[in-house]
């Protein structure tokens, strides 16, 4: 989700390796171990959750994240809790007062809202006493990482040990505060001259929710040496951006200071001891009081220049003076984190830029184009890979580039045992696409296998040496083979439902390897199998939840058996004319005796060449229906009859290509089915409707279903994924009402009829196909940064095409690393990449600088307190003297 920025549009993600905690204070017991998860936060709100690692002080986790950010953050944070053999969790280095708490996991070690999807929903979250005891419902974070917006490049695509910090109340701060100050001059009955303070609380934006609600209230406290003076807003119930507008006045009496300046001059010994405090509190009807949410402080020398000062603030934590314990008491977390901010201008700018890349394939030789030098200066393949891949799909052109840079590598290729083993560009880019265009195949084949492994949880080791008591290996071998078969058959008879792209891909591979290598039969298969079952089954199988087949890890045994499932059936994918002396294992190569028929080579050679064949099948034969989303949400009832009933329940729901319902639980029939034609809109809910965060509609031809998804992440996933699937509805509006109807009218525009038109333009279009939601001119831009990022490659690679070893004598090692089979079109195409990078990168300057000038610190967009717009004024003032 994009947000606009003065024509610019600026999307913000972040993927995340969540690794392993270490040296974990131990557990208050006599066992000494804890059962810990990991869960990950924007600022307050959770957005993803781990499994539980039981006993351990170092557990390891092993789990991606990835999210599309949808608004702003001030804080990236991860907390480690644990649960105690009561299932009440805590927090490892929690202090006494209060602590967020979240909900206890269930049975399965999931949070009682988690879906099989990438993105957990959050907890709701409440306050609990801390001193030695546990909350009612059982949560308090054990340490957290709390990782500034404007430090998190620090730390781009690096594993980093973070030291656990202490977790209080007066630390857990969020959102941002509009105030006003006025001093004014006022003459008493008796002629004495005061001067009263005028302090305006407008509104906040941005608080935390607390046990699944917010109502704040502000303190203002006019505070000095020798006194403090109090005052108190309202409570606003039921918001998180609450309008206060509320003014306080508090009198200065200086006479001494009196002069007939137009404001009050104070002496410079009280400026530095006056100041405005203006603390946020949550109303609780706990009996442990009123939550703190954050506190500001501004001393009253920001009047001496002007007698009014208006300005936003961020919220900053309290000092309550305690001291903090030894940094490494509470252990460490291991996390890679990558977050990335796309700035995109509109399409025009990128291109001269973009033209140049998709004009690739038909560069001859393929290695002077400029998507093939992206991958030669690219650190890694995978940097250049990711966003080419995605651009050439959006445009249309990945099947012919991907040819060209295939035929490319296998012409090198000597070995036809060793054809696309490495990690080059050609076979990063083969996987990125099957990632993008594979993975609803990946899903329809494999996950009700995954599925009944993971449920039947039959025991399938045939390692001698680690059989329990009690197993016998016969048995697990027939368990085993039972799976294998399984899984293999699931495979193997699932050609016709490859996307017709991979296909298309695979048939250009095979073409090229039995070119290249007439002699050798077999290499017509081995070109595809070392990709759709080395590099796209295989690595599904091994780790399912990489590939949202799981919502998590597997147990240990689990995993287990699907390591024995991917080494089997990826030898028997492989083709080897000696499959038993490929295993290292003995073990392995005892079991796989049971496979040694040619039943299994003929369904392998069958399944390879139905999609590696050309024209294969008309791809709209396949009309079974594709599971895109599930998990639980909040839903408002439908008021089917006039005056029924209108609540809000907890609900499963599940969307696929053909409808989207909602059941009492998972598994359970639906209690209401929505057919995708008759989906007419999906936008968001504006919060004031119900008062709650995070809810969208889903508009249909009689009503609208209000729907509350569980944080901000879990909300534009549903609405993205619902939009895409609905996308080509012939009837979809192009107006909606932004609130509800309540009340006998609409809430937006008061029109009293529930069959009036929307009053607000509905949001633009995404592409309809909910396999490649691809924004063009994004990938463009991300590319743009990577030649930018390595202009200083750019610059030695033009050397080394200049160079007179490249035409004549043997190459020198620094050029040694660059593909370049023709100079003088590599030469000219640097040229144009470097020209078109240059200009995007003066328009970047440009409009930076554009901004510094419009821009006021203090800005709603801005406010005091943002250390990344502070920085920025620094360079840019640091820009502009060396300029002058």
């Amino acid at each position: 989700m994009a947000v606009e920025d003065e024509g610019l549009r600026v999307f913000q993600s972040v993927k995340i390796k969540i690794g392993e905690a270490k040296n974990l204070p131990s557990y208050p017991g006599p066992s000494k171990m804890r059962d810990c998860y990991c869960t990950v936060n924007l600022d307050q709100e959770e957005v993803f959750r781990t499994k539980i690692v039981e006993k351990s002080l170092c557990p390891f986790y092993g789990e991606d994240f990835y999210c599309e950010i949808p608004r702003s953050f001030r804080h990236l944070s991860f907390y480690i809790f644990d649960r105690d053999v009561f299932r009440r969790d805590s927090i490892i280095g929690e202090r006494g007062g209060f602590t967020r708490a979240t909900e206890p996991l269930s049975e399965e070690g999931r949070s009682p809202h988690s879906g099989p999807l990438k993105s957990r929903p959050p907890a709701q979250t409440c306050w609990w006493e801390a001193r030695g005891t546990v909350n009612k419902k059982g949560q308090r974070s054990q340490g957290k990482v709390a990782i500034q917006k404007e430090d998190l490049q620090k730390y781009h695509n690096r594993d980093t040990w973070f030291q656990l910090q202490h977790v209080d109340a007066d630390s857990e701060v969020q959102g941002k505060v509009h105030l006003e100050l006025r001093l004014s001059e006022v003459i008493t009955d008796t002629g004495v001259v005061c001067h009263k303070l005028a302090t305006r609380i407008v509104e906040c934006q941005g608080l935390p929710i607390v046990n699944g609600q917010c109502d704040p209230y502000a303190t203002v406290t006019l505070a000095g040496p020798f006194r403090s003076e109090a005052k108190k807003t309202k409570v606003k119930r039921k918001t998180n951006n609450p309008q206060f507008d509320e003014v306080f006045y508090f009198e200065v009496t200086r006479p001494c200071s009196y002069s007939k300046k137009s404001h009050f001059d104070f002496e410079e010994e009280d400026v530095d001891k006056l100041e405005i405090r203006v603390d946020l509190w949550n109303a609780s009807n706990l009996k442990f009081g009123d939550e703190f949410l954050g506190e500001l402080r501004i001393p009253l020398k920001v009047l001496r220049q002007s007698s009014s000062y208006e300005a936003w603030y961020f919220l900053q934590p309290r000092d309550n003076g305690s001291k903090s314990l030894k940094p490494d008491d509470l252990g460490s977390l291991r996390l890679n984190v990558v977050y990335t901010e796309d700035h995109v201008f509109s399409s025009d700018y990128y291109r001269p830029l973009r033209d140049l890349l998709l004009k690739s394939a038909d560069v001859e030789p393929v290695s002077a184009s400029a998507a093939h030098i992206l991958g030669e200066v690219c650190r890694e393949k995978q940097e250049a890979a990711v966003p080419l891949v995605r651009l050439f799909l959006h445009y249309g052109r990945v099947v012919p580039f991907i040819s060209a840079i295939a035929g490319a590598e296998v012409t090198r290729t000597q070995d036809p045992n060793t054809i696309f083993r490495g990690n080059s560009l050609a076979s990063k880019c083969i996987d990125e696409t099957m990632k993008l265009a594979g993975m609803h195949y990946l899903h329809v084949t494999l996950k009700p296998a995954i599925e009944e492994i993971c449920q039947s949880h039959k025991p399938c080791e045939i390692d001698p040496v680690k059989l329990k008591d009690g197993e016998n290996l016969e048995n697990n071998m027939e368990n085993l083979r039972q799976y294998v078969d399984r899984v293999f058959h699931a495979i193997t008879e699932s050609g016709v439902s490859c996307p017709t792209v991979m296909c298309d891909i695979f048939f250009s591979l095979r073409e090229a390897a039995a070119k290249r290598f007439q002699d050798d039969p077999d290499v017509r298969y081995t070109a595809v199998s070392s990709f759709i079952f080395l590099r796209f089954f295989a690595p599904a199988i091994l780790s399912p939840n990489l590939f949202q087949l799981t919502p998590h890890h597997t147990d240990p045994q689990t995993s287990r058996t699907l390591t024995l499932i991917s080494k089997t059936v990826q030898t028997l994918g492989s083709l080897s004319k000696s499959k038993s002396a490929s295993f290292k294992e003995s073990y392995m190569a005892t079991f796989y005796e049971f496979f040694n028929e040619q039943k299994y080579a003929d369904a392998v050679k069958n399944f390879l060449d139905l999609i590696s064949s050309s024209g294969r099948r008309d791809p709209k034969s396949v009309e079974q229906p594709i599971l895109l989303k599930e998990g639980f949400m909040i839903k408002r009832a439908q008021g089917r009859k006039r005056f029924g009933m209108k609540n809000f329940k907890k609900r499963w729901f599940r969307l696929t290509n053909h409808e989207f319902t909602y059941h009492k639980s998972k598994g359970d029939q639906p209690l209401y089915s929505i057919s995708i034609e008759n989906i007419l809109a999906v936008e968001k809910l504006e919060e004031e409707s119900f008062k709650m965060k995070n809810m969208f509609q889903v508009i249909q031809p009689e009503r609208a279903l209000y729907i509350q998804a569980n944080n901000c992440v879990e909300a534009k996933d549903w609405i993205d994924i619902l939009t895409k699937v609905s996308q080509c509805n012939q009837k979809r509006l192009t107006v909606y009402h932004p609130s509800a109807y309540l009340g006998g009218h609409w809430l937006c525009c008061r029109a009293s009829s529930d069959s009036a038109p929307g009053c607000s333009p509905c949001t633009s279009g995404l592409p309809a196909n909910i396999q490649l939601d691809i924004d063009g001119d994004r990938e463009t831009e991300r590319i743009y940064s990577l030649f930018n990022s390595y202009m200083s490659k750019l610059e030695k690679m033009q050397e080394a095409c200049g160079s007179k070893s490249v035409y004549d004598g043997p190459e020198q090692e620094e050029y040694s690393t660059f593909v370049i089979d023709d100079p003088q079109e590599t030469y000219k195409t640097l040229k144009q990449v470097i020209a078109g990078v240059g200009a995007l990168e003066q328009e970047h300057a440009q409009y930076k600088r554009d901004k510094f000038k419009k821009t006021r610190y203090g800005s709603q967009e801005h406010p005091i307190g943002d250390k990344s717009f502070q920085n920025y004024i620094r360079q840019q003032s640091e820009t502009s003297t060396h300029s002058i």
